[in-house]
């Protein structure tokens, strides 16, 4: 993985905190508006993109333009763009798209940087409640209405007194759902619908667990940062990385990620 001195370091996440305000003005300005409306980019299933969702992306990727014009970025609005630098700023300027329509704050920006091997550093910014997480460059932290912190992810614990969440009660597939559906009723409490806020829950030392399928490299690129800066570990069903997304196993350490992943595998 790339190694940085301090003030290139500093210029990446000074870059982040810049998209990230960015995002929070585009994204609140049509939050809980009148008349607020979304696109369907699915046919089979409803996935919605909202004018913020496009202004938000465009505002982060006009700053990168501008800041760091070497780099590469991948957003899920706008094509990719190739850089010269081996570094890619992977970008979500809302996810949680549902969510924000619905008025709920639990959507959010998820900013990363990566390099050919891997996620360097990342943000989980919810607007609304001016929330952010942040890890990678040897930070893990939390800053919000409740001040800053230190991000520390749980102590070990055993399922049954664990806290498991999802995005969606079907999880994904068929399959993936009774994978799900072999975890869940072994925890002592299961919550739905959080989006990306879930994966900073556990950053934060609040939860144990997300299981989530049918992800994306820009949903998850973010959250794999903060969660292993906050001392978690995140991978696929079967443990290996997950940069690309696809099914995810977010736990708060490696004991209660063992139980869930002996128990997605049957």
């Amino acid at each position: 993985m790339t190694k940085f001195s301090d003030i290139e370091a500093q210029d990446i996440i000074r870059t982040a905190a810049e998209l990230a305000d960015a995002a929070r003005v585009a994204t609140l300005q049509h939050f809980r508006s009148d008349g607020l409306t979304a696109d369907n980019k699915e046919s089979v299933r409803f996935d919605p993109v909202t004018v913020a969702d496009r202004l938000s992306e465009e505002r982060m990727r006009a700053i990168l333009a501008r800041a760091r014009p070497d780099d590469g970025i991948l957003g899920e609005e706008f094509a990719p763009v190739v850089g010269r630098s081996g570094l890619t700023w992977v970008l979500d300027p809302i996810d949680g798209t549902r969510g924000y329509l619905s008025g709920t704050p639990t959507w959010g920006v998820l900013i990363s940087v990566r390099d050919a091997d891997g996620v360097i550093y990342g943000v989980i910014d919810q607007p609304y409640i001016g929330e952010r997480f942040e890890g990678g460059l040897g930070r893990a932290e939390v800053n919000g209405p409740m001040g800053r912190k230190v991000l520390r992810t749980r102590a070990a614990r055993p399922l049954s007194e664990a806290i498991l969440f999802t995005t969606f009660p079907e999880v994904g597939t068929a399959e993936e759902g009774a994978a799900f559906r072999r975890v869940a009723p072994k925890a002592k409490l299961v919550r739905y619908g959080m989006d990306c806020y879930a994966y900073g829950l556990i950053a934060a030392g609040q939860i144990d667990l997300v299981i989530e399928a049918g992800l994306q490299a820009y949903d998850v690129q973010a959250p794999i940062a903060v969660i292993e800066a906050a001392g978690g570990i995140v991978t696929d069903w079967s443990g290996r990385p997950c940069l690309e997304g696809g099914q995810v196993l977010a736990a708060a350490n490696k004991a209660i990620h063992a139980e869930a992943l002996a128990l997605l595998n049957g």
